[in-house]
Order: structure tokens, then C-alpha cells, then sequence
């Protein structure tokens, strides 16, 4: 179980330094006063070879490569979606949510939220240019 390295509590943030866990902002005050550094690179296993760069703690066969996710940013549709300030909300609530898994479903209902996901899913996994 992973505790705040302050004072042992529940973490729910990580320092963006060292990625150490802490619960608070007076934790954070008090983790700041002493020089921390990031944590040392791990090479990546075979399977997410070309994550040179970065690597992910728990790695899936669904785990996007940094480099496409920063296609993202580029992406005129993904840009026109988030214009909308219904769609921002969405996304601060998920970020927000103890349990965005579970907030996801329901947003799945909403055309607003799936008309995001959808770019975004054309950005990362571009469709097969084979005939079906």
C-alpha cells in the first residue's frame, strides 16, 4: 500500500519531481523544503521498445506510445471539441473523480463526449487504409 511520505496518509497526488505520493498541500509544502529529483529511468521491457524516452509503471498491449500522444496537441479535431465548454467540464470532472472508470460509462451516453473520444481514437489508432 502506498502511503504519503510525509505524514503516512492516503496519497492522492504525486510529487512532479521525484513522483513520490503525497495527501496534502501542507505535505507537499513540507516535501518541498528539501531538494528532491526525479526518479531514475528504467529501461523499457521488449514489448514498449520504442518508449526510449518514457516508460509507464504498469504497461498494457493498449499503452499509447508518448510520441503519438503528442499528436494530440496537433489535432484540429480534437482542438474544436475541446472549444466546447461543456466537453471541459466533463474532462475537470473525470480528472477530479476518485473513480473516472466508472464516470466514463456514463459519459459515453453524452454524443458531446463521444464526438471527443472519437477524434481522439482517429489521432492514435488512425483507421486501416486496407478494403474491407
Amino acid at each position: 500500500m502506498t502511503v504519503c511520505i510525509q505524514c503516512g496518509g492516503e496519497p492522492k497526488y504525486k510529487c512532479p519531481t521525484c513522483c513520490q505520493p503525497y495527501c496534502s498541500v501542507p505535505c507537499c509544502k513540507q516535501h518541498k523544503e528539501t531538494p528532491c529529483s526525479p526518479p531514475p529511468v528504467k529501461e523499457p521491457s521488449a514489448p514498449l521498445e520504442t518508449h526510449r524516452h518514457t516508460t509507464y509503471d504498469y504497461p498494457t498491449e493498449d499503452t499509447v506510445a508518448p510520441e503519438t500522444l503528442k499528436l494530440l496537441e496537433k489535432s484540429a479535431g480534437v482542438k474544436k471539441c475541446l472549444e466546447n465548454p461543456h466537453v471541459r467540464k466533463i474532462l475537470e470532472e473525470l480528472d477530479k473523480s476518485p473513480h473516472p472508470d466508472e464516470l466514463i460509462q456514463e459519459y459515453m451516453q453524452e454524443p458531446i463526449f463521444t464526438e471527443l473520444v472519437d477524434e481522439c481514437l482517429s489521432v492514435v489508432e488512425p483507421p486501416d487504409n486496407k478494403d474491407k
